[in-house]
């Protein structure tokens, strides 16, 4: 690890100041940023740590919901409107990391977390989201588990976050504090995509995510799942994931959302997906259609066609789970809150 100066940033204009400065890099629950310094892909000259700025709150937000940055993920997966509102978001959320991982990580540091392969975490292969303009040496290599949208030939990592893309699925906001003042992008637009000499960073310099909206869910509130399928049961990224919500009004889907995971350097809204279900009935063929129309464009970085296929049925059973409405007691995942009596 190379050496680096640490600063403890009291308030958010002293946090903007200091992240001004290209060399520093923001410092939450260090779950990421920490492993990356370990092993010498990431070298800041100076770490911020913004863990004592007041940005810890979940709150109530005209049905909808405003959280903080700095709230850790065990405390969102955990609260009460999250689990009224939004149970996809809290079933993302247990289904990613470990209990331990949990209770160190913030909500702002899970969205902020690196789009990586085992490529860019292994210093001595060139990379181009590392040194832009290089090559991405994953191309030609082990690529089952890389991107089948919108990849280019610099980069065909996957962005690895659950909660990020049942987020992206129900409307997230991220709100920005920055030099030049506050912006908001919504979360199916945050990460960037590679263009064709890597990726561009998702904030510039100086900028601080703040808070995380989500809009009132309507009646979605309990026709929202979160499927994810991984190598393990335990820790891991998924090989591909799905974030889907469904509204059904006289047997006709009136409202649907479907954000798909692990298929690219972001959560994959399937925006023309959603709009052929408007009016149909929550049937598997209809579900079925709207999983190719969500994979219609997708193509192998590599030796990796079968994700397009596996993407498409978790795709559907997401769907289909969510027609079904979200049980009072979610199946048992590890270490989750819903197996006890509190939510049952």
């Amino acid at each position: 690890m190379n050496p680096f100066d640490y600063t403890r940033a009291d308030g958010l204009d002293a946090a903007i100041d200091a992240a001004t400065d290209r060399g520093g890099a923001l410092l939450a629950g260090g779950t990421n940023l920490l492993d990356l310094m370990k092993i010498g892909v990431a070298t800041p000259s100076r770490l911020i740590d913004i863990t004592r700025l007041p940005l810890r709150e979940i709150e109530d937000l005209d049905g909808g919901l405003r959280i903080g940055a700095m709230v850790g993920n065990a405390d969102l997966a955990r609260h009460p409107l999250v689990l009224a509102r939004f149970p996809a978001v809290a079933e993302a959320l247990l289904s990613g990391a470990s209990p331990q991982l949990r209770n160190a990580a913030s909500t702002g540091g899970n969205i902020m977390q690196s789009t990586r392969c085992s490529y860019f975490q292994d210093p001595l292969s060139p990379c181009s989201r590392r040194e832009p303009g290089s090559r991405c040496s994953a191309i030609g290599g082990v690529t089952r588990n890389h991107a089948v949208l919108g990849w280019t030939p610099a980069c065909i990592a996957t962005h690895p976050s659950d909660l990020c893309v049942a987020l992206a699925a129900f409307d997230a906001v991220v709100d920005i504090a920055g030099p030049t003042g506050p912006r908001a992008v919504p979360m199916a637009d945050f990460h960037p995509l590679p263009d064709a000499t890597g990726m561009p960073p998702a904030l510039a310099a100086g900028e601080v995510i703040t808070h995380i909206r989500l809009p009132d869910p309507g009646g979605m509130a309990r026709h929202a799942r979160y499927v994810k399928l991984r190598e393990r049961t335990s820790f891991a990224f998924a090989i591909v994931s799905a974030a889907a919500g469904v509204e059904v009004v006289e047997g006709r889907i009136v409202a649907a959302r479907l954000a798909l995971g692990g298929v690219a350097a972001r959560p994959w809204r399937a925006h023309q997906a959603e709009a052929a279900l408007i009016g149909q009935p929550p049937t598997e063929s209809a579900f079925v259609h709207a999983a190719d129309l969500a994979l219609r464009d997708a193509v192998p970085s590599g030796d990796n066609a079968a994700k397009i296929v596996l993407a498409s049925r978790i795709a559907v059973r997401a769907l289909m789970r969510a027609a079904a409405g979200t049980p009072d007691r979610l199946p048992a995942l590890p270490a989750s809150v819903f197996e006890g009596d509190d939510h049952g």
